[in-house]
């Protein structure tokens, strides 16, 4: 790991996937006297296989003794969409990528934010037109809770977005603003907003 700055590998038996080992699982150990101690009286109300797991992991000296053996992964051929999710849900910065039970690779944060990076930065595809910019932005829209429905308007004129009407919340004139230039053929967007203060009418 020190030496290809890595923080974490893999662990395979025969290209099957058996665990992961990271920086995380030398977290507790007792070399840096960082191993995880209880008091004695929840030692006592803790299950014995769970103490020894745990002595395990903080004293052993093979890969397979102190890897996590319970390991999140993704098939080669789901969208990164679901990468995102899992990383999300399971707290994880890597995902090893699997085919049936075969190890084929390993997806990281950097290679998601790779993707993202490449994926904004192509040009947009062809000009769209006013009435198809505009309706892609309400369908959009229409989605999302914080939209004002009844208080905003959108026009569109010659690719150029003005977002009209009132808002509640300041952070929703930041959301309607990055919900227009996302729309492919948007030119610009003019931000004609106006916030309401509480008590006051329009």
């Amino acid at each position: 790991m020190l030496q290809y700055d890595l923080s974490g590998f893999p662990v395979v038996d025969r290209r099957k996937l058996i665990g992961m080992v990271t920086e995380g699982d030398f977290l507790r150990r007792f070399e840096t006297g960082t191993e995880r101690r209880q008091p004695r009286w929840i030692e006592l109300l803790t299950d014995p296989g769970r103490l020894a797991e745990e002595y395990t992991h903080a004293h052993g000296r093979h890969v397979g003794e102190v890897m996590t053996a319970d390991v999140v992964t993704v098939a080669e051929d789901a969208s990164l969409e679901d990468a995102v999710r899992l990383m999300e849900r399971h707290h994880i910065k890597r995902l090893p990528v699997v085919r049936g039970e075969a190890l084929v690779g390993i997806v990281a944060r950097a290679d998601i934010l790779h993707a993202f990076i490449v994926g904004s930065s192509k040009p947009a595809a062809v000009a769209a037109s006013d009435a198809a910019i505009r309706e892609q932005l309400l369908a959009e829209l229409a989605r999302q809770a914080w939209v004002p429905h009844h208080s905003v308007d959108i026009v569109v004129d010659n690719g150029v977005v003005e977002l009209q009407g009132f808002l509640t919340d300041e952070r929703q004139r930041v959301a309607l603003r990055i919900a227009a230039e996302n729309v492919p053929g948007v030119k610009e967007v003019r931000d004609l907003l106006r916030k309401l203060e509480p008590g006051v009418g329009r």
